[in-house]
Order: C-alpha cells, then sequence, then structure tokens
C-alpha cells in the first residue's frame, strides 16, 4: 500500500468506526508496527489540522471526532437528538468525580452536602462515570471513576486538559 493511501485508509477506518479503535487493533488491520502506525497517525493529525474533525488520542486508542471549537454548530444539529441535559446537581457529582476520582459516594456526599444516589446512577446511565475499585475500609465503599465517555463528552483527551480549580 503506498503511504498517501494507507494515510486515507486509517482515516476512513477510523471514521467508520465511529468510536475509540485500539491501537493494536489498527496494527492489525493494516499489518504494520507501531512505529509505522504512529508515523501514519501523526500525518493524519497533521492532515485534520485546521478542519473540523481531530485524532483524539486516548489511552491505548484512537478516534476521530468533531473539533471543540465547532461544538455550538454541533449542538444546534443535536438538540432534538440529544437525550436531557445533565441537570446542575448531576454536573457538580461528575465534576467531583472528575477532579477526586477515585471516589466514594459517602465523599462526594459529604463535599456537596446532599445525598447523591439519583445523580450517580445518571451518571451511570449515561457511561460517564464507572466503577473503578472498592476502598479497603469498613463496608468497603464503590470507588468511581469517569470514562472515556466523559472524555468524549467533554471533548477531551485526558484528565490534565480540565480546567485548574481556582
Amino acid at each position: 500500500m503506498r503511504e498517501i493511501n494507507s494515510i486515507a485508509a486509517l482515516e476512513a477506518v477510523l471514521f467508520a468506526s465511529g468510536d475509540a479503535v485500539a491501537l493494536d487493533k489498527l496494527c492489525s488491520i493494516f499489518e504494520v508496527t507501531e512505529l509505522q502506525l504512529s508515523q501514519w497517525l501523526e500525518r493524519l493529525e497533521a492532515d485534520l489540522a485546521g478542519r473540523g474533525i481531530r485524532l483524539m488520542r486516548l489511552e491505548g486508542a484512537v478516534q476521530m471526532a468533531a473539533d471543540k471549537r465547532y461544538n455550538a454548530y454541533i449542538e444546534r444539529l443535536t438538540d432534538d437528538l440529544r437525550p436531557a441535559r445533565l441537570s446542575a446537581p448531576t454536573l457538580e457529582t461528575l465534576a467531583i468525580i472528575a477532579y477526586r476520582q477515585p471516589v466514594t459516594r459517602p465523599e462526594i456526599e459529604e463535599i456537596r452536602g446532599v445525598k447523591a444516589e439519583k445523580a450517580l446512577n445518571t451518571l451511570l446511565a449515561y457511561d460517564m462515570i464507572t466503577e473503578v475499585g472498592r476502598r479497603e475500609t469498613t463496608g468497603r465503599p464503590i470507588l468511581y471513576g469517569t470514562t472515556e465517555e466523559f472524555l468524549r463528552h467533554f471533548g477531551i483527551q485526558d484528565l490534565s486538559e480540565l480546567p485548574e480549580l481556582k
């Protein structure tokens, strides 16, 4: 395969998947080494620079996504398709999890000063958070953390892109 065709094929595969694709899966699909795939990804990333689509590198995976600068336009398109927005209490709970993970329900409730069970259930249903383990204390409470869906939803590649707390 000529390299330019390889880049186009990579772009087509990532676009068609609609989701993150594991790097080892891409190596298998294209029968290339991790180094060659890395070079292709860098080239595709450069090709996409300044366009409405960007390459999102996640832990061990990659996906194509709309550039977050255009979210306002995309929201206009998807307003009717999107499920109900997250409530303010649910967003507060999500922010606590994002910044303090792994965190337990009692820790969240202590910070918020109110029960968090409904918000946690909503976030679990939207796949924004997941159970990441259990704390080694009495009762072994569930530890929560954010998911790749959380990263995709907010258009960030990793937690280091979260705004700094004041």
